[in-house]
């Protein structure tokens, strides 16, 4: 077996996993979703030897008969059956080393995240310095926005117009 510092990250990868893009996940369980991407971003399939329809017989092959999720032991279970097949030249328990190693200490990768743009229109329409109006007063210097107070229409009773800039500055101009 492997040694105890690479089953740690070995865990520690597999909890990664297991609560990767599910919010309610605690990391005990894995679903067949997320066996399969760490078998894909680990390179545990290969395309050839080990697909992801292998991926998916394992994953059913040691869940439990009515049971959607593997638990870690079940996980380290699912590696050895891959073990064979993705390294045939190896004996069993080398091939189940290598297999670890290759999982061990990895996070999910995320491919494909689209980046939002910023140009032509789009960056004209958000650069918050180009406001005018009732717009400007919902953003501070640098951009941000005020919140609540910047949406909110917030009665002045001091006995000002609304909006006067100047306010309370009445008494400092005129001197008695």
């Amino acid at each position: 077996m492997a040694g105890s510092a690479e089953m740690a990250s070995l865990e520690e990868s597999f909890r990664k996993f297991a609560i990767y893009g599910d919010t309610k996940a605690t990391g005990q369980e894995m679903n067949g979703k997320n066996w399969a991407k760490l078998c894909k971003d680990c390179k545990v399939t290969d395309g050839k030897s080990v697909t992801s329809t292998d991926v998916d017989i394992v994953f059913s092959k040691v869940k439990g008969k009515t049971a959607r999720v593997i638990n870690y032991e079940e996980f380290k279970k699912a590696l050895e059956e891959l073990a064979p097949r993705r390294f045939k030249d190896k004996s069993k328990e080398e091939a189940f080393e290598a297999i670890c190693q290759l999982v061990a200490g990895k996070e999910p990768i995320n491919v494909g995240v689209t980046k939002a743009k910023t140009v032509g229109a789009v960056e004209r329409l958000t650069d918050t310095s180009k406001y005018t109006g009732s717009h400007k007063e919902r953003f501070d210097e640098s951009g941000k926005g005020k919140g609540k107070s910047g949406r909110e229409n917030i009665v002045d009773t001091s006995g000002y117009v609304s909006a006067y800039k100047n306010a309370g500055t009445y008494d400092a101009k005129v001197k008695k």
